[in-house]
Formats: structure tokens, sequence, C-alpha cells
């Protein structure tokens, strides 16, 4: 009989770790939380100094039977759940729920599921640590708040289910913002003007890029300036002013985090967050593999910190001197990197074993799971890699009074870049330049091209860039990136269109009162703040339920304000002049989890609803008919005639009802402009009913 038990939380990890461990251990698995706060009330007594009222998790009986049943046979416990605050809680809420105050229980926690972080875990065993569970619990407890008390608010305000949580409506006031951004952008022209030079001796021509005036940067913003620099080139000798060469290195990246994995994922694999969190569970906890049984093959994936230690390091130096060469390996002194504090005992997301390369287990895994061990294991191999080296040449060249750049670079030591490169690396420039190249050089003038050009508004986010703007506001942690964007996607408050985010009508709406009556919960530096907190009860410096204390009045008196407010716009159902062709009644604009339809009143005697098509009082320009609000079908807001699609009239901002002077095009509302629809044109004017 087993004389000890340890705990996991996962039940593909009890293999892997029994084989670890041996006969004298029982491996056994909670599945997770246990207890947890009720769903059908808050389940914090204000009254009582905000204690939680934890209960067990429904379903949850049997697997609790199960484990007071092994709890009584072992001498000793291992609460053996994952290694952070949310393991921590759940190890302190097992410990309750199996009830252990009088049995040896001891708290173990592992990076990665391997035989000797495992051994070593159980040699470095400790009490449960109540700076982490208390640093879990505040979360824990301040989500359900403004989730219970703000959440039902918004149902009855717009009618349906929606909900509110403190990350996740930061998180879709981001969207909007940056959607009000591109929506207010006015593009502005400028132009480039790029010269041919012949080099007396050389049969291929060297092509140089506008620069300016001497050693003073200009911008070149209209076509008649652009062919007066042009026609001034041509009719001008011109001469090398300086050759510079050098050299420019190019450091390796840091080992994957949890955010960075999640970007690099979405970048080079097209994976959503939800889907690189998923993959890199089933790596952790382990896979099958042919020969060796289930094997862990990555460490631990909830991470912020990029620290190695100094045994993978070791491993990877040996690794890679042996199959790359020495000078391939990353110097000793590069090795150290210093920064923010790491606040746990983490390491970056890695291979648990460098030998076991992607290739020997392609054919036991799937094509998934294979392409994300794959991109981990490179990023991890060649941020223990020598930077990569080029030499680069820069190259000034004067006509007339006009200055033109050209630079190039040459590769010369790979380095890293051998096994890796990111996704979103720009490709070096090739060196183009002629190696006799210097200041005597003989150059005149052989063509000039001057092209027309138009700034672009700030991208529309995507998984990728919100979670990096997530992390670099300090706004949740690595754990909650990949959850919040998922419940806005599936609250349909915004939308996904070719890896774009966009918000819907219906993320305008409780973006909207949230802003309005909620300004304090939707604000970033209140949550970067709030999320600094956190981390100062997990480093013991701040009582948890002080947090709470300060916060729960001030979201008491908001909702309770909230409500009185907001009841002044609740929307009722509008009557329009719409007739019910069952009925003949006028159809009401009824609000649903997509937007406003209309419906007949008489429900449920009539059940007759169709598409509410809002006109905004501007004819079409093609048609004349009516301009109206559309949707695209996952829920993205755009302007099209009622007449579609008879007529093809469709663009992304409101149309104003007027026409440009210039070309006659239709005028479009960006912020307090109204700019021209066709990009060429560039006509801008004050929108004179804002003004």
């Amino acid at each position: 009989m087993a004389k000890y038990l340890v705990i996991v939380e996962s039940p593909a990890k009890v293999k892997t770790i029994q084989k670890f461990l041996g006969s004298n251990y029982g491996v056994v698995a909670s599945g997770g939380h246990v207890r947890d706060l009720p769903k059908s009330q808050m389940g914090i007594d204000i009254e009582h100094d905000y204690e939680p009222k934890y209960i067990t998790i429904r379903g949850k009986g049997d697997v609790l039977a199960m484990l007071r049943k092994e709890v009584k046979k072992a001498e000793k416990i291992y609460l053996a759940t994952d290694p952070d605050r949310e393991g921590e809680a759940i190890s302190w809420h097992l410990y309750h729920a199996l009830k252990l105050e009088n049995k040896k229980v001891y708290r173990i926690a592992f990076n990665e599921i391997t035989k000797n972080a495992v051994k070593e875990s159980l040699k470095n065993a400790r009490e449960i640590n109540m700076d982490l569970v208390d640093a879990q619990q505040a979360r824990r407890v301040l989500d359900r708040m403004v989730g219970y008390r703000i959440s039902p608010l918004l149902w009855e305000k717009v009618k349906r289910g929606l909900s509110a949580g403190r990350v996740q409506s930061v998180a879709l006031r981001i969207i909007c913002d940056r959607e009000d951004e591109i929506n207010a952008f006015i593009p502005k022209e400028y132009w480039t003007l790029d010269t041919e030079f012949a080099v007396a001796g050389e049969k291929k021509p060297l092509v140089a890029k506008f620069y300016g005036k001497g050693n003073e940067k200009m911008e070149i913003t209209s076509e008649s300036e652009a062919k007066a620099i042009a026609e001034a080139v041509k009719k001008s000798s011109a001469s090398v002013k300086e050759v510079k060469k050098g050299e420019r290195l190019k450091k390796a990246p840091l080992p994957f985090t949890t955010s960075t994995l999640q970007q690099e994922a979405s970048k080079a694999l097209n994976f959503s967050t939800q889907k690189t969190m998923r993959l890199a569970q089933q790596l952790y906890e382990g896979v099958e593999i042919k020969g060796s049984g289930t094997v862990a093959l990555i460490t631990y994936l909830r991470t912020d910190s990029t620290r190695v230690s100094d045994e993978a390091v070791r491993s990877a130096k040996s690794f890679i001197e042996t199959n790359y060469g020495p000078q391939f390996a990353k110097a000793a002194d590069e090795t150290k990197k210093t920064g923010s504090k790491i606040q746990d005992a983490h390491e970056a997301i890695r291979p648990t074993d460098i030998n076991r390369l992607p290739s020997d287990v392609k054919d036991a895994i799937s094509r998934d799971l294979f392409r994300l061990y794959q991109l981990i294991w490179k990023r991890f191999t060649a941020s223990q890699m020598a930077p990569a080296k080029y030499e680069t040449t820069s190259v000034k060249i004067d006509a007339g009074e006009y200055r033109f750049t050209v630079a190039a670079s040459k590769l010369l030591f790979e380095g890293f870049m051998q096994i890796y490169t990111e996704a979103d690396d720009e490709k070096e420039e090739k060196n183009t330049l002629m190696k006799g190249l210097d200041e005597s050089s003989k150059l005149s003038v052989r063509d000039v091209e001057y092209k027309q050009h138009f700034t672009q508004p700030p991208a529309h986010y995507t998984e990728a860039s919100l979670v990096r703007a997530l992390e670099e506001l300090g706004i949740g942690r690595p754990s909650t990136y990949a959850p919040t964007i998922t419940t806005i996607l599936a609250r349909r408050y915004i939308t996904k269109e070719n890896k774009n985010l966009y918000v819907t009508e219906l993320g305008e709406v409780v973006n909207n009162m949230m802003m309005q009556a909620f300004p304090t919960i939707v604000d970033v530096n209140f949550t970067a703040n709030m999320e600094s907190l956190l981390d100062g009860v997990e480093e013991g410096n701040v009582k948890w339920k002080t947090i709470i204390e300060n916060f729960y009045p001030d979201l008491d008196r908001a909702v309770a304000k909230a409500e009185q407010d907001l009841a002044q716009v609740k929307i009722a159902d509008e009557e329009t002049d719409v007739i019910c062709e069952e009925c003949g009644r006028n159809m009401v604009i009824k609000y649903g989890p997509h937007g406003k339809f209309l419906a007949c009143p008489g429900f449920p005697d009539c059940r007759n609803t169709k598409p509410y098509l809002e006109k905004i009082g501007v004819a079409c320009p093609k048609c004349g008919k009516d301009v109206v609000v559309r949707k695209t079908k996952k829920g993205r807001k755009y302007f099209g005639c009622e007449d579609n699609p008879t007529c093809d009239f469709m663009v992304w901002q409101k149309p104003s009802g007027q026409n440009c002077p210039k070309c006659g095009q239709a005028l479009l509302v960006k912020g307090n402009k109204l700019v021209c629809m066709d990009n060429a044109c560039g006509y801008v004017t004050a929108n004179v009913e804002k003004a």
C-alpha cells in the first residue's frame, strides 16, 4: 500500500508522475478546482468582513469522496497543484475540503513534469503559501463583485444576458478606443522620390532614396513639390558625399513567456490565444510517445518570466556546441540578463529536454501540437545562441542641393538565425552596393521617379497585438489573456475577421454604458494599479481584504447611481412605420444578442420578425435611395444602400450627405472633419454640424 499520497490537478499527469515516484507513492487528480463561490449569488458576506462563502462545485462530490478515502490511508499528503497563484489556491481549498488539519500535509510545486523536477520538489516540500492564496482570493472576489453587481444592470438596461468584468470591460474599451482612432483618422498625403544613379565603370545602377537638403531631412507633401525637386535633380551633377561601413549585431530573442508565445503563435501559426493555451497545456501535461510512454515536452505554460535554470542553460550550451559548433553558443556573459524582478520561481516556457528534437516526436503527436512544440523548441534554442552579425554600409549622395541615401547590410555570421527568425522580422536588405564604391566614384543622374502615398490609420487590434497591449499596460496576467478575449468574442461585443478584431454594435452599446456609469472600472490606469496591489498581496505587503474594503463601497455607490441615471436611457420598444405583413400592426424595434431587429408587438400571437435597417437620413450617392446602417455576418457595422444588392454603395464611415467640391464623391464623417471617400482626392474640411 502506498504510504504517501500526491494530489495533482490534471488526470493527464497521474501516470507520468506515478512512473517517476514508484510504489511508495499514490498519485490522484482533483480535476482542477473543488470549491468555488456559488453561481446563484455573489457569495461574499459584505456585512461580515467580506468573507467569501465557498461551496463544493457541482459534480465534484464523487471526486472529493475518492480523495477522502485515499487521504485516510496515507501517512503524508503532498499537494502538487500547478505552480502559480491559482494552483496555490486549489491546494488551500483541497486542504479545507478534505479536512487535512490533523494530517502531515506538504505543498510541492514543479515547473516541469520530469523525474528530476518532481523528485527535487519532494526534497523542497513546504507549507501552503497564504500570500499566494490571498492574492488569488482577492482577484476572485474583485471579479465576482464587478460581474455580479454590474452584469444584472446591463441585462436590465439592454434587455439581454450581457456581462461586465474587471478585465474584459477594460479590454473592450481598449478595442473601442482604437476603433474611434481609426474612424477619426485623416490620411495625409506625402511623396517619395527615388533616383537612379549611373556609376562610372559599373553596369548596374545605384538607386537611392530622397533625404532632404544637405543634413536637413525634409518631407515632400505635394506633387508640384516632388516634380520641382525631380526636375532640379535631373539637371544637377551628383557626387558621393560619404560611404560609411560598420558592423551590427542582432541579438537572439528571449525565450517565450505566456504573452510572447500567444503573440508569436498567432502571427506564425495563425492560432487563436485559446488554441495556443489548450495545445501548450497538452505539451506541458504530457503526450504519448512510442517507446517512452507519456512524456511532458515543455515547462509550465503560465509565466511572465524569461529566466532559465542553470541546468537548462548548460544543457543548451552542450547541444548547440555539439550540433552547430562552439561559435554558435551564446557567450557566458550574455546569459545573465537583468531586468524587472521575477515574482516567483517560474522559468520561461522551454522544452523539458532540448535533445528531444521536434522531428523526433513529429509522428507521435498531432500536426498542431508538433507545430507549437517546434516553435517553442526553436525559440528556446535560439535564445541560447550567439547573435547574428552584419556588415552595414550607408552612403550619402548629393545631387545639386539635395541629398539621397542608400543603405545595405550583408550577413557575416548567422548565429541564432540559422534556426529561428520571428514571424514579423523584416527581411534584411540585400547587399546591392558595389564593392568599389567610395567618395571618389563618379556618378551621374540616370532617372528620377516620384510616387504619391497616404499615411495609414492605426491598425485594428489582432489577438496578438491586444495581448501585447494588455501586457504593456499591466492589465490582467498570463492566465487571463486568452479567457478575456474568448469571453468578449463569445458575448459578441467584438468580432474577428481576417485576424482583425472589430467592435460590434452591441459592444459599442455596452462600452458606452460602462464609460458613462462606471468610468473607474474601465479606466486603464485604475485596472493596472489593481494588478500592482494584487502583486503586493502576493509579496506579503498588502492585506487582501484591505483592497476589497477600499473597492466595494465605491462600486456599490456607482451601481446605485447607475440604477437611477441609466433608467432615463432605458431602451423601450420603439414603434416604426414598417407594417407587419402578417397582422397589420406597426412593427417595433427589439434588441437581441446580435443587436436590433424588427418584431411584431402582437407576440406571442404573431411571431413575425425581420432585420432592422436604421436609416441615417442621407440619400445614397449612387441611386438616391436611403443609406442604412448594416452589419457584416460577424456583426461589424457599415453603411450601405437600402437597395442592396441591386445598388452596391458601401462605406465603413458614416456618409455626411454632402459631396466633395473637388471630385464629386461622397464626404464621410471622420471625427470633427469631413473627408472625401476617395483617398486619392484627399479633400478635408471641418464638420460644420459639429463645429
